[in-house]
């Protein structure tokens, strides 16, 4: 009886006023990816080129991967039972590493980065498959199911990392197709299937605080880059400006998120006959549009910050109006997937972002961000109106297959 006991409370419960609570283990477990994001912004900056950017793109889909993937497991597993902590614990250590050689992952460091990403997903997958050894049979073979995937895709993860750099991002890029193809296909298997979606009873509040907090470790990566340039320069009108709209912009970005797209995506989650399949594209596809776009954006906060006057670069323009218009874009394609709705608010920003781009040539650093600033705010006050109005309107009727 103790046994059994034991192993029960090792899943989270469902349905219950605080199935949903975030432990304290998962936010120290969080810390790694402040670090990761951390290293991903400045490692951008160090190589501001076309190449930085497909290696940065290349990096920030990994590093979402690892992430979606672990907060998937503890949407099942109780991490408040000492296996489950025992098992995030190694993890952090395997992602400080894995976190550490992102700066030359693309040089020296690619073997470990390689290595450690492939054990932190493999490793995690078979402890989940061990653990559920005495719960649900689906689940288990669901695990098995994703083990297999992963373990594939890891076999080009670490190929990449030995070979030589012309090669390195060719491997890589097959390895990331795999894993980012596999959740659409069921982690279909031979012999084995597919796992519907059903199998997928998500707790809807504990994978909305979830990607919420990773938002937020996205948005402090922000706030900490502008903050350390700025108490590095001249404080005159043009770097206060610079230094006023680029936290402007990361609040309006916050406001976006919390206000609209995670209250609108909890509510029609919550009241979904198939969770699974609605969480599977709105948490861990779209979600890493949203990261994308504040990384970016946060890069573009230093360069305006440097540099505010003069003569504005295509790059950095492209960065100034890429990072708000993949944050919106991300945004969209959440509520389109959750809600059913396109939002007026987020594309006709989005429109209006790629107009001031074109005319960036004629436009001062500083002014084409305080521009991008302003159509972020505008996007919120729009917004705001439009999404209570969703949430308080009847939900429709919803059918089996999950179509509205």
């Amino acid at each position: 009886m103790k046994r059994l006991t034991a192993d029960s409370m090792l899943f989270r419960s469902r349905g219950s006023i605080d199935s949903g609570k975030v432990s304290f283990i998962e936010l120290f477990f969080d810390l790694i990816f402040v670090f990761a994001v951390t290293q991903l912004s400045h490692s951008f900056l160090k190589n501001f080129t076309l190449e930085g950017a497909i290696h940065l793109g290349i990096l920030t889909m990994a590093i979402w991967w690892v992430w979606i993937f672990t907060a998937w497991v503890l949407n099942w597993l109780n991490p408040e039972t000492k296996r489950v902590r025992f098992m995030l614990i190694a993890l952090m250590l395997v992602g400080l590493i894995m976190s550490s050689s992102l700066p030359e992952a693309f040089e020296e460091t690619g073997i470990y980065f390689a290595c450690a990403y492939t054990l932190f997903q493999v490793g995690r997958t078979a402890y989940t498959v061990w653990v559920l050894r005495h719960g649900s049979t689906e689940l288990r073979i669901n695990f098995i199911r994703i083990f297999s995937w992963l373990a594939f895709s890891g076999i080009f993860w670490v190929a990449g990392g030995i070979a030589h750099e012309e090669n390195r991002l060719a491997l890589w890029c097959i390895a990331l197709f795999i894993e980012y193809l596999s959740p659409s296909m069921g982690f279909w298997t031979p012999k084995l299937g597919k796992t519907p979606t059903t199998v997928w009873d998500v707790e809807g509040s504990h994978m909305a605080e979830r990607c919420g907090l990773f938002i937020i470790i996205a948005l402090g990566e922000s706030i900490l880059v502008t903050g350390a340039t700025f108490a590095e320069l001249e404080w005159d009108m043009l770097t206060l400006g610079s230094f006023a709209a680029a936290f402007v912009s990361t609040v309006t970005m916050w406001w976006i998120y919390f206000n609209m797209t995670s209250k609108t995506g909890h509510h029609f989650i919550s009241h979904s006959e198939d969770p699974g399949r609605v969480a599977r594209s709105a948490y861990t596809y779209t979600h890493l549009l949203l990261v994308a776009g504040i990384i970016l954006s946060a890069v573009a906060d230093e360069l305006v910050l440097a540099h505010p006057t003069g003569h504005i670069e295509l790059k950095t323009a492209l960065v100034i109006m890429a990072g708000p218009a993949l944050y919106l874009l991300g945004n969209m394609l959440f509520m389109r997937i959750a809600a059913g709705v396109v939002s007026a608010s987020y594309t006709v920003g989005i429109i209006v972002l790629v107009a001031l781009f074109l005319l960036y040539s004629f436009i001062p650093p500083l002014f084409l961000s305080v521009l991008a600033t302003l159509t972020l705010v505008g996007v919120a006050v729009w917004g705001s109106i439009f999404t209570n109005r969703l949430c308080q309107a009847p939900l429709p009727v919803q059918h089996k297959n999950g179509t509205r």
